[in-house]
């Protein structure tokens, strides 16, 4: 299999990117403001405090043997991705991010630049089909042992720890509260970076006037909806629920629209965090997805 598994110019563009921008992030504002970070990187930056070892470099040293112990769980196609672009990162982290200028302003705005910049290298990594190995060697093959637990709880535990010994280590407690803070803003903006552009509302209308509603969803935002067979549970009434998916800036016209319509009617608006489909652009997360294992 080769090191580079059907990689296209844009993938690669893409991987080197978001591993500059995690660099810039980490190595520009939180080295130099000294709280602790997560992942491989945040005991990187552990040793760099006490030691004075490159940052890069030494996260290249602990993936090693974390990535040859995970590559059977995760697939070797996921592996190899992730180990070209762990390598881009280190080289970005100590080759290109030292010819920019350190930040040494407030730690609260280097926390916020951090979260914003790290979060969106990482979404672009991963829509690549990719990681950049370490904690997410690890989440992912304990997700395989135990897949009862949610991911999310696995990650927030691993990353706390590492906060935790950090900010242990240097006694910083103000420093474990700008590491999570910075944990949170990776959180957000991963989500908004690769599922953003294709969020939206959700709206659920319970009406005895389907084709009214329906013609009013057309004539005011110009989209379709699917009408359901429903049944009031107190008068056991046939009513019909009609499902419309739009975006957020169509959502109070709609809504306006549909009262005028029907005042009688229920409506039930939600949050959706992706809608796929006509009328909304698709997102391509890499080039084929992760087979399980």
């Amino acid at each position: 299999m080769s090191f580079f598994p059907k990689m296209n110019f844009r993938v690669l563009c893409m991987e080197i990117l978001g591993s500059f921008l995690i660099a810039v992030g980490i190595y520009n504002f939180a080295l130099p403001a000294g709280f602790p970070m997560t992942g491989f990187s945040g005991i990187a930056i552990i040793l760099h405090r006490l030691f004075a070892l490159p940052v890069g470099s030494m996260t290249i040293v602990l993936n090693i043997p974390v990535a040859l112990f995970c590559c059977r769980l995760l697939g070797k196609t996921f592996f190899l991705r992730s180990f070209r672009c762990m390598l881009i990162s280190s080289v970005m982290m100590d080759a290109a991010a030292p010819l920019l200028p350190l930040y040494q302003g407030s730690r609260l705005l280097a926390a916020i630049s951090t979260g914003v910049l790290g979060g969106i290298g990482y979404a672009l990594i991963y829509m690549q089909g990719s990681s950049t190995g370490g904690m997410d060697f690890i989440t992912m093959s304990i997700k395989s042992f135990k897949p009862h637990v949610p991911l999310g709880r696995i990650v927030f535990a691993a990353d706390a720890i590492i906060i935790l010994i950090g900010g242990i280590i240097f006694r910083d407690v103000d420093g474990i509260i700008y590491g999570l803070i910075v944990t949170y803003l990776f959180s957000i903006m991963v989500d908004r970076t690769m599922y953003g552009a294709n969020a939206g509302k959700l709206t659920l209308i319970v009406t005895s006037h389907p084709r009214q509603i329906t013609e009013t969803i057309v004539n005011c935002i110009g989209r379709g909806s699917t009408i359901l067979n429903g049944q009031g549970s107190y008068r056991h009434e046939e009513r019909f629920v009609i499902l419309c998916a739009c975006s957020k800036k169509q959502m109070y016209s709609l809504q306006q629209a549909v009262r005028l319509t029907d005042p009688g009617c229920f409506l039930i608006i939600l949050e959706s965090n992706e809608v796929h489909g006509e009328g909304f652009h698709p997102l391509a997360l890499g080039q084929k997805p992760i087979s399980k294992h």
